[in-house]
């Protein structure tokens, strides 16, 4: 034999070692192992995301919530005007009422009572 065939022959025998090697690698059997692996690796990192997101979305949903009902009661409070132009109106109202009542009442009131006066003594004779 010489080195020529020798050659040939050692190349056909890489070439189907090679080739016997990657169709293991490849196997559908190997291809699951590698794939149960990763899934291993990866599930608890994806859990603790997945909880990380549904927390932040209790509270995105909060503070939603929050805003909304802030905004309805801002709104609630402009459609409220009306109320408190008419609640201004009663109140000036009421002022002057009261201002017209202490102005008759001092024009009326009595003078306050004098103990020296003889005049507002009432005689009381025993029987």
């Amino acid at each position: 034999m010489d080195d020529q065939e020798m050659q040939l022959k050692v190349k056909r025998v890489t070439d189907k070692f090679t080739e016997s090697m990657y169709v293991l690698a490849n196997e559908p059997s190997i291809a699951l192992y590698r794939l149960q692996e990763h899934v291993r690796r990866s599930l608890p990192e994806l859990v603790q995301h997945k909880t990380d997101m549904q927390s932040w979305e209790e509270q995105s949903q909060g503070a939603i919530y929050t805003v909304e009902y802030a905004c309805s009661a801002v709104k609630s409070m402009t459609n409220s005007s009306l109320y408190f132009k008419n609640i201004d109106g009663l109140l000036r109202q009421a002022i002057s009422l009261k201002e017209q009542i202490n102005s008759q009442g001092r024009s009326a009131v009595k003078p306050p009572f004098n103990p020296n006066d003889t005049s507002a003594h009432a005689t009381v004779t025993p029987p």
